[in-house]
């Protein structure tokens, strides 16, 4: 025997399937992210994924041949960077249409934001259901 909460139920069942459809979906979407910058004169060329890792390192010309050791480390360093900063940002604009109102993804990353404040303290559902997730079912008489 069904109760009159169980469409209700299923409904609440069915918004947390989308929910988590979407989450997946925008975790393939970051997945796919690189960021990517290349260095004054050509020096070389980085690719990075979503996480920063280096995906891809190219010297496009052959300026690099001409830079003391230091002097290209230093390159490569900032370029890296600036590659990650990229990605970091196509991540971020991902992101940002998602997070709550005066959330930005920046200051999530730099613990600047408590992520526990973008919960609601209970679960959104009407408020038959919570009565009945309180109180269980209701007596009948």
């Amino acid at each position: 025997m069904t109760s009159p909460y169980d469409e209700q139920i299923e409904d609440l069942l069915q918004q947390y399937r989308a929910q988590r459809e979407e989450a997946a979906e925008t975790r393939r979407r970051i997945n796919e992210i690189s960021g990517t910058a290349t260095a004054p004169r050509q020096v070389v060329k980085v690719t990075v994924g979503a996480q920063g890792e280096v995906t891809a390192l190219e010297f496009p010309t052959g300026a690099y041949r001409r830079l003391p050791p230091k002097e290209l480390a230093d390159v490569l360093m900032t370029t890296i960077q600036q590659a990650r900063a990229d990605a970091l940002t196509r991540v971020g604009d991902l992101m940002s249409a998602q997070l709550p109102p005066g959330v930005s993804m920046d200051g999530l990353l730099r613990g600047e934001v408590d992520a526990t404040q973008m919960l609601p303290e209970a679960p959104a559902m009407p408020e038959s259901v919570r009565e009945y997730v309180d109180k269980g079912r209701p007596e009948r008489g």
